[in-house]
């Protein structure tokens, strides 16, 4: 178990940290002695949840598709906390619509779809290929490792649902691209693991009729209710501490398969 690693003193960088995963994983990382960037746009809770948790956490404004925004918050990180060991992807948007509205004769939006694409792909593209290189001047352990990206896809990814044909395609990229990654960076001793949450409380489904979470979390086989955004937290400092788990994606689902 010599090899096994430990969160206290990483310096994470978390996109979407101001709520839901985002947020329940710097909370974890806080407790658990790391310190923590939160990577969030100008309007979220990113200011008042940083300062509530105290010194180890940071805020920077950041839209995920800004390379500017990007590279402020990696020298935010460098700056105040020293370097950059682990950063969590759990920025994203989601639309809704079928790719064709017969009734109404109308197709679905290209700007919307591409909007989605643009996010959740190439956003999370664009803060690997930023934090990766402060990640890559890191000292290595004795295992050569020097760093951790944990992103997030869904498993939309493999059982998308009638409207999710922009989501799922981006979270499918998600999927796609963990293992070529992970094996471009294999030189430098920098892991690539995605996580592929099922349904969870994060506020977008807290914000359903108290019927409908009912009904999500009984399609949950076992157990059967939502997932708890601490239960991906969790996931994320076991990948961050195990060496072994890298270029996979884990399904965190309660063996949930989505019906159309």
């Amino acid at each position: 178990m010599a090899n096994i690693r430990s969160v206290k003193g990483m310096v994470g960088l978390v996109t979407g940290g101001a709520s839901g995963l985002g947020r329940a994983t710097v909370e974890r990382l806080i407790s658990q002695g790391a310190s923590a960037v939160i990577l969030d746009l100008p309007s979220s809770d990113g200011h008042k949840v940083a300062a509530a948790l105290g010194d180890r956490c940071a805020f920077a404004p950041t839209d995920v598709t800004s390379e500017s925004d990007v590279r402020s918050a990696v020298d935010l990180a460098k700056e105040k906390y020293g370097k950059v060991d682990l950063a969590v992807n759990c920025a994203g948007i989601a639309v809704a619509v079928k790719t064709y509205n017969f009734k109404k004769d109308l197709p679905h939006s290209l700007e919307d779809f591409t909007r989605v694409i643009t996010v959740n792909i190439a956003g999370t593209f664009n803060v690997i290929r930023l934090a990766v290189g402060e990640m890559g001047k890191n000292e290595p352990d004795a295992d050569g490792h020097r760093g951790c990206i944990i992103n997030t896809a869904s498993v939309a990814a493999y059982d998308g649902q009638v409207g999710q044909a922009a989501y799922s395609a981006s979270k499918g990229g998600i999927v796609g691209m963990t293992l070529p990654i992970a094996r471009d960076l294999a030189p430098m001793g920098i892991r690539v693991v995605t996580i592929a949450p099922g349904l969870f409380s994060t506020p977008l489904l807290a914000g359903l009729p108290e019927k409908v979470q009912s009904f999500l979390a009984r399609q949950v086989p076992f157990p059967s209710r939502l997932g708890d955004p601490a239960e991906f937290a969790h996931l994320v400092t076991a990948i961050a501490e195990n060496p072994m788990i890298n270029g996979e994606v884990i399904r965190l689902d309660g063996a949930i398969r989505m019906q159309p």
